[in-house]
């Protein structure tokens, strides 16, 4: 049977990962843009995301009266939106000025290490996206105030192990049914409805981006 405080932690940590438009937003391109293992995106971004608060819950736990931590998680917020447009941007600028007649000397040498590198800039970028998100927001720890509650330290430990477990699951599952979505467009015999994918999701991490910078002031 699964214990309550795990459940509760996977709960929280999936209502979390999916109510937030900029964390799908900050996949999105970049899952559109790999060519296979999609999901993958998604599970670098839930590991950078769990760095990214246990970096902070540190800084908190060891510095909190010295390190001014709602003031860098402000700025951190204002760099999400940031990189989000820069995400959507280069998104766009591959689908509008790369064609497809363009094919660089490396790739035509050896495509298979050159796929190989692009997969592995996706997934560290997909990861350092995910620290930063991880870093912005104080509010991060409001979903860990059940802690606080349970009655003992093994409950506790579950709830956060369960936060773990649910933040990583629900990205990973949302990069690989994109990935779905995408290969499908991909075998189409016209281009079009693959673009349309591509282009949409440039624009959602703009818009996205554009709407994050907006709270942040």
């Amino acid at each position: 049977m699964l214990n309550f405080s795990l459940f509760t932690g996977i709960t929280a940590s999936v209502l979390h990962v999916i109510s937030g438009p900029d964390h799908l937003a900050a996949v999105t391109p970049l899952a559109i843009e790999t060519r296979r293992k999609i999901w993958k995106i998604g599970l670098f971004w839930g590991f950078g995301h769990l760095t990214g608060m246990l970096l902070i819950g540190i800084l908190l736990l060891m510095f909190k009266s010295f390190i001014p931590l709602e003031e860098i998680s402000e700025h951190s917020e204002l760099l999400v939106g940031i990189v989000l447009i820069a995400i959507g941007l280069w998104a766009l600028f591959r689908i509008l000025y790369k064609t497809k007649s363009y094919k660089h000397e490396a790739e035509i040498l050896n495509p298979t290490h050159s796929n190989d590198k692009k997969m592995k800039q996706h997934l560290w970028s997909s990861f350092g996206i995910g620290v930063l998100h991880g870093l912005a927001g104080i509010a991060h720890f409001i979903l860990l105030l059940p802690v606080l509650g349970f009655e003992n330290q093994m409950d506790s430990i579950l709830y956060i192990v369960g936060f773990g477990i649910g933040t990583v699951f629900a990205m990973t599952l949302y990069t690989f049914l994109l990935g779905k979505i995408t290969t499908y467009s991909k075998r189409q015999p016209s281009q079009s409805l693959y673009r349309s994918v591509r282009i949409s999701g440039g624009l959602f991490a703009i818009g996205i981006g554009i709407y994050w910078l907006y709270l942040s002031f």
